[in-house]
């Protein structure tokens, strides 16, 4: 069969295909449109979604800051508290005044001007003049009254002055008052440490034997034998004494080779040298003496003993004591001017065949072996001591009156202070430059009280003076008595920490954070202690 000729043929799918074009061309388009459509949406749209999102982010910057509103002079809140603040000073001359309603209406509203301070500040927004203006215009209408009642500015002041005055003699007194209890708390001896002195005196008299041990002691070679490691401990507290030992020898390399030279006073003798004949401390010598027997305070020796013989004198330490008591009498009380503290400045006569020694007050426990100290140069200087210009001891002028002209021609004012209660001496050198006569010199002086008042830190800064040798402030760290927030790191590092201070660690009133510094070098488990202390 014959084709047919071109032109005569069915066009069939020369048609699907102009129909398939065609939808593929309007899909286009119309996605074309769609496309500019949405462009253009997103385009009109965008600027107000980013500045939605920045106003959002700027909302927690518009937050109140109150202290600023309060330092606004046109703030409400200024304003309300210029008020109350105002308010407040006639509430006080209202009261004065007897005119207790006009002091309950002012003190009603100013409770409302703190409460609306209150609330604008939790809830982040400023006082409005809606919300002020009651409280102002009230507060205004009470403070004009008040005025009106001739309680004028003139008045104010004079009255809030007179008060001022009476407070600040008040808080002068009470810290005045305070001072001289806790001065009176720090020298008393607990109950429970009377009791332990008590029981230790009686085992005095009901062993003989005790008394013939302390005399066989008294002769014993290692007593004067300069190769040892001596300490002086003045004291009439039985247990702090026993604490400053026990922590001395238990950090000690060599504990058998320490030799401590102990004083106290004819009362507490019996007890202090019972307890340490009774108990051994690592195999330590202790050696106790009564300050009677020593004789360094009498009146053709020492200015102090003559001094206390003075009538004015024994009347300043002595107020409402009988007349008839005699007064060496009085000289032997050892309350009477602290006299064991001044045995400090007499250790060459108290141990004339040593050459070093450590002196350690009885408030102080030992953390670290002290023989090293023994070996520290002090270049001719007779005291090692740590320096406390960085403390609150500040310096000389603290101590002491310069307006004597005697003493400001003689010292530096600025010159640094240091602290008794750890010191190393070299007797050698005390003796060759007179310390002990420089002392005298300074108490004569010093008969009128005009240089110093009492105590011992001030005496010894003259004497000592040029002849002390800085150590390093690790040997002694102080304040464990009075100051609560030591480093604990300077205390660790410590080797000897000082509980100056009137809340002492045998106290109630003791710093209890530091308590078990002191605690630990006491055995519990004796039976005198659990008699005593533990109940």
């Amino acid at each position: 069969m014959r084709r047919r000729a071109p032109e005569f043929r069915r066009p069939a799918r020369r048609r699907l295909s102009y129909w398939i074009c065609l939808l593929i061309g309007i899909s286009i388009a119309a996605g074309l449109v769609l496309f500019l459509f949405q462009h253009h949406h997103q385009d009109r749209f965008e600027p107000l979604l980013r500045e939605k999102v920045v106003a959002d982010e700027e909302i927690p910057r518009e937050s109140l800051n109150l202290t600023q509103e309060l330092l606004s002079s046109g703030s409400y809140a200024r304003q309300l508290a210029d008020q109350m603040t105002l308010a407040k000073a006639y509430v006080v001359i209202a009261k004065e005044h007897h005119d207790f309603q006009l002091a309950w209406e002012l003190s009603s509203h100013i409770r409302n001007g703190q409460r609306l301070l209150s609330q604008a500040a939790v809830r982040g927004k400023s006082i409005t003049l809606e919300e002020a203006h009651p409280v102002v215009s009230r507060l205004a209408q009470l403070i004009y009254k008040a005025q009106d009642f001739h309680y004028d500015i003139s008045t104010t002041i004079t009255t809030l002055k007179s008060h001022t005055l009476a407070l600040e003699e008040r808080a002068n007194a009470a810290s005045a008052q305070s001072a001289e209890f806790g001065q009176l708390a720090a020298e008393t001896i607990p109950k429970s440490l009377h009791c332990f002195n008590i029981k230790l005196t009686e085992e005095w008299f009901r062993n003989s034997s005790l008394m013939k041990l302390s005399e066989e002691g008294r002769n014993l070679p290692r007593l004067v034998d300069n190769n040892l490691y001596h300490f002086c401990i003045f004291s009439d507290n039985v247990m702090a004494t026993s604490v400053v030992v026990n922590s001395t020898t238990s950090n000690a390399d060599h504990p058998q080779q320490l030799v401590f030279h102990v004083v106290t006073d004819e009362v507490n003798y019996r007890a202090m040298t019972t307890w340490f004949l009774r108990n051994d401390f690592s195999g330590c010598t202790v050696e106790v003496r009564s300050i009677e027997e020593l004789n360094l305070l009498n009146t053709s020796f020492s200015p102090l003993g003559r001094q206390l013989m003075l009538a004015e004198t024994r009347a300043y330490h002595f107020a409402g004591s009988s007349q008839d008591q005699n007064a060496e009498s009085r000289l032997k009380d050892t309350n009477f001017a602290s006299l064991l503290n001044h045995l400090r400045f007499y250790i060459p006569q108290i141990q004339p065949l040593l050459e070093k020694v450590v002196f350690l007050d009885d408030d102080v426990v030992v953390q670290k072996d002290l023989t090293p100290l023994f070996s520290v140069e002090l270049h001719g200087n007779v005291v090692g001591a740590v320096e406390t210009c960085l403390e609150a001891f500040h310096r000389f002028y603290k101590y002491i009156n310069f307006s004597n002209p005697v003493v400001s021609s003689k010292f530096d004012p600025q010159a640094c202070g240091w602290a008794f209660g750890m010191n190393i001496f070299d007797l050698i050198a005390w003796k060759k430059a007179n310390v002990t006569g420089k002392y005298h010199y300074w108490l004569e002086q010093n008969a009128d009280k005009m240089i110093w008042k009492r105590g011992t830190l001030a005496p010894g800064l003259l004497a000592f003076y040029g002849l002390m040798e800085p150590l390093d402030r690790r040997w002694h760290v102080l304040g464990l008595g009075y100051d609560p927030e030591i480093d604990d790191r300077l205390i660790e590092s410590a080797a000897v920490v000082h509980f100056n201070g009137n809340m002492k660690p045998w106290l109630k009133s003791s710093i209890s954070r530091y308590k078990n510094l002191w605690e630990r070098y006491i055995d519990f488990s004796h039976p005198l202690i659990k008699d005593c202390i533990m109940h």
